[in-house]
């Protein structure tokens, strides 16, 4: 682990827990009494990840240096997250490390300790992503079959991740789970393949109750489905496995069928419409202004492969009562870690929190170093948070750096409040839960940055390198 001079950190805090443990784990008072300024930094050139700073202090004079005014007043969204997508060929290479380093690094990854990022939220598949060993769902059949009733459905091509999903949910109770398909089983399909194609009508009261036994099935294995998107990437239909479902059958299937069965089984699970790029806002717009479709809905979800990360806030001005869930961006094995440190920090992080988003999801939690497993025709670039190289041996690659600078300091249920930006710093404000400040800073300049932090009428004088990110807690 990297996390470095945390001692002078941890020296200044008294738990009321009685042990010294992560400061947001439990209830702390410190001695500082809300004057001292912890932050941890991580540089584009990588020379600096995630390291405890030197402490500064708030104090009461001023300067002529650019401010970063913070208002906790302005209250915006709650925070329900941050974290990856746990795909099949996650927890696949996962299991392949030893006992010990497994166990290490779930706690890592998902505990609430001063050495854990504290993962809080879970993105996975139902049934197979294109980051499986093999393309399946919960119900296939031989070619020409069908099972209207769904008596073969079965959860086993997923014991692996139920297994997973439950070691995490012993470290991390409150941990929240949204779900996706990529597609729905190919007997279901008008091509018959599991690559594109669409759901044929016929089978749109089926599918919702597929939905329904596998909310259930999870649920019978002490595992809350949170929310569900009916389809991943739905106007992608190239992937595999994938399938196609423009926003009129979306529409039509939630309104119609997925809706009214989540109702009649007492289903709280939240349906969370598109869950694809920003470029195509009007795919949520569109299902949002059907009456009958809009009562069942609770939000939308966003990827940025394309458009631009606004979006959200036209949505949410236009729908200021649904909620917005940013979902997935992936880092690739061609981009570097200063690019993708700084691009995926000021649109993911912060500025889907900026845009209303309750979450802020990276893509594939881990793969092998030949960015493996994948289906036949599934993503053959895409880099995990984690390289798994071998039993004892792992990579902490760029993607953990974005999500920890959030994670390990922003828990559940925080809530963004108001923070200026500058030409070059691009921020977001938090109140926790236990009523710290939490800022995350992102300096799009080559240079250092030279700011002072405002609030409650004082300043803290900092600096951030040039082309870094780094998060402020008081």
């Amino acid at each position: 682990m990297e996390f470095h001079n945390l001692y002078s950190f941890f020296k200044g805090t008294a738990l009321l827990c009685g042990v010294v443990l992560f400061p947001l784990s439990c209830t702390s008072v410190t001695q500082n009494k809300g004057n001292e300024v912890n932050y941890w930094l991580t540089k584009g050139d990588e020379s600096v990840r995630l390291q405890f700073q030197t402490p500064i202090r708030f104090v009461n004079t001023s300067n002529s240096l650019q401010n970063i005014e913070i208002d906790d007043t302005q209250k915006f969204q709650y925070v329900d997250g941050f974290g990856y997508t746990l795909t099949g060929g996650s927890v696949e290479v996962i299991n392949r490390l030893s006992p010990a380093k497994r166990k290490d690094l779930l706690n890592e990854l998902f505990g609430n300790d001063k050495n854990s990022i504290s993962i809080s939220y879970l993105r996975v598949s139902i049934g197979a992503s294109d980051l499986d060993g093999e393309v399946f769902s919960y119900d296939d059949l031989p070619e020409g079959q069908t099972d209207v009733s769904l008596s073969k459905f079965s959860l086993v091509k997923d014991k692996a991740l139920i297994a997973m999903l439950k070691e995490i949910l012993a470290i991390n109770p409150k941990i929240k789970i949204i779900a996706a398909p990529w597609s729905a089983p190919v007997w279901m399909k008008d091509n018959g393949k599991t690559k594109g194609g669409s759901l044929k009508p016929e089978f749109y009261e089926t599918y919702a109750r597929y939905f329904v036994k596998y909310i259930q099935g999870m649920h019978n294995e002490g595992i809350t489905i949170d929310a569900i998107t009916p389809q991943n990437e739905p106007l992608h239909p190239g992937n595999n496995p994938s399938l196609y479902m423009p926003s009129e059958k979306q529409r039509d299937f939630i309104k119609g069928h997925l809706g009214p069965v989540f109702k009649a089984n007492n289903v709280r699970t939240k349906i969370v419409v598109y869950d694809h790029n920003c470029n195509k806002l009007e795919y949520a717009l569109d299902i949002l202004k059907d009456p009958e479709a809009y009562q069942y809905i609770d939000g939308s979800a966003f990827h940025l492969y394309e458009g631009d990360i606004s979006a959200l806030s036209t949505v949410h001005n236009a729908f200021p009562d649904k909620n917005l869930y940013f979902t997935e961006q992936w880092t690739g094995s061609k981009g570097t870690f200063n690019e993708d440190l700084n691009w995926h920090m000021k649109n993911v992080i912060i500025g889907s929190m900026r845009n209303w988003s309750r979450i802020a999801l990276e893509w594939n939690l881990a793969n092998d170093s030949k960015y493996g497993p994948h289906t036949d025709g599934g993503c053959t670039e895409c880099k995990g948070a984690i390289t798994i190289a071998n039993s004892e041996n792992l990579t902490r690659n760029v993607a953990y750096y974005i999500v920890a600078h959030a994670s390990k300091f922003v828990p559940a249920g925080s809530q963004r409040i108001a923070s200026t930006q500058t030409k070059y710093l691009s921020t977001a404000a938090f109140k926790t839960p236990i009523g710290k400040t939490v800022l995350i800073v992102q300096n799009d300049n080559k240079e250092i940055e030279n700011f002072n932090i405002k609030f409650a009428g004082k300043i803290a004088t900092v600096n951030i390198p040039g082309q870094s990110a780094a998060t402020y807690i008081f």
